[in-house]
């Protein structure tokens, strides 16, 4: 219904906003990314916004750039997971950090985000995976599906993200899944 807010910045109380609209104050909540780079008050601002209607409210969420509110669109489809949550996701990480913990299937990362527990992190997880642009792999991740899958391996054998990758590297580029896998163990073990 309100796809965009552009207006100016009245007021800056995290994690809510107050843009002023041709005379319309519109109480925006934001995540604390798109909040670090608003404008100073009194300044133009401009939002994109996503809108929800509940029994008991009206809400307004903000985002500064488009891949932020298709994210926190993502995340409220899962179950559980209402906008309350997505904010705080999308405040504790950026996209491209949530991106790569989705790729790399890190519930680690989830976890540290206040809200966030083991079960909801793992249902994120799986929910997102493929949704996000994340499964291009992350900076230096695999090239192929044999590396990709010696990487979930080390990530499940409980190696860190930095190991498996340096591990990663260290192997021929043509090498198969359990050739590889042994080749990173003994490179690990090391």
């Amino acid at each position: 219904m309100i796809g965009r807010l552009t207006g100016i910045l009245l007021e800056k109380n995290p994690p809510e906003v107050l843009v002023d609209c041709h005379g319309v104050g519109y109480e925006v909540q934001v995540s604390m990314s798109t909040f670090y780079n608003l404008p100073n008050l009194g300044e133009k601002v401009s939002l994109l916004t996503h809108f929800v209607v509940r029994e008991d409210a009206q809400l307004l969420y903000g985002f500064g750039t488009p891949t932020e509110r298709e994210a926190f669109r993502q995340l409220i489809k899962i179950s559980g997971v209402g906008p309350r949550t997505a904010l705080a996701v999308l405040s504790g990480m950026s996209v491209a950090e949530l991106a790569q913990a989705v790729s790399l299937q890190e519930a680690g990362r989830l976890v540290k985000v206040p809200g966030i527990g083991k079960k909801t992190a793992e249902r994120l997880l799986l929910e997102l995976k493929g949704k996000l642009g994340a499964d291009i792999g992350a900076v230096g991740g695999p090239v192929n599906d044999a590396q990709a899958d010696i990487l979930q391996a080390l990530l499940a054998l409980g190696y860190s993200d930095k190991e498996a990758a340096a591990a990663l590297k260290a192997l021929p580029a043509d090498v198969g899944v359990s050739e590889g896998i042994k080749l990173a163990l003994k490179a690990l073990a090391r």
